[in-house]
């Protein structure tokens, strides 16, 4: 699991680098996924190294549904290892308009809300986003910060 190529975490610094884990990075390591679970792997312990892993309620919600139980779940995202953060409010401000322009661009409602608080939560921050989701954060949030497989 993720967790066994990560080191608890220390003491954070105020100038350590804080980034935000997308769901699809964990559940690629969780369900050891044949294209992606090799290079999210890495990625996760690549910035574990330069800082602190953080997850939200959204990411810890879209990942439970890998596992039967809470306590699973819990052993698997330990808080040792990801710092858990509320969703900030200015972020959902900004994942409203975010989301009203994506609908207003595809006239579809193909993506939930919720996909765009993630990259809104990491905005509004101003933490990475380790994400495999590229496209869609460097189209509605173009100033922040990615690490994606392409990078």
């Amino acid at each position: 699991m993720a967790n066994d190529r990560l080191r608890a975490v220390g003491e954070r610094d105020a100038g350590s680098v804080v980034t935000l884990v997308d769901s699809d990075v964990l559940l690629d390591v969780f369900t050891e996924d044949p294209r992606w679970s090799e290079w999210s792997a890495e990625a996760l312990a690549a910035a574990r190294d330069v800082g602190v892993l953080v997850i939200n309620p959204i990411v810890y919600a879209e990942v439970s549904v890998r596992f039967a139980a809470v306590e699973e779940l819990d052993e698997a995202l330990p808080a040792a290892d990801f710092l858990r953060e509320e969703l900030p409010y200015p972020g959902g401000f900004l994942a409203s308009k975010a989301y009203l322009r994506y609908r207003s661009n595809t006239g579809a409602k193909c993506s939930p809300i919720a996909d765009f608080y993630v990259g809104a939560h990491a905005a509004v921050c101003r933490y990475r986003l380790l994400t495999r989701d590229a496209a869609r954060y460097r189209t509605y949030f173009p100033k922040l910060a990615l690490v994606t497989p392409d990078r």
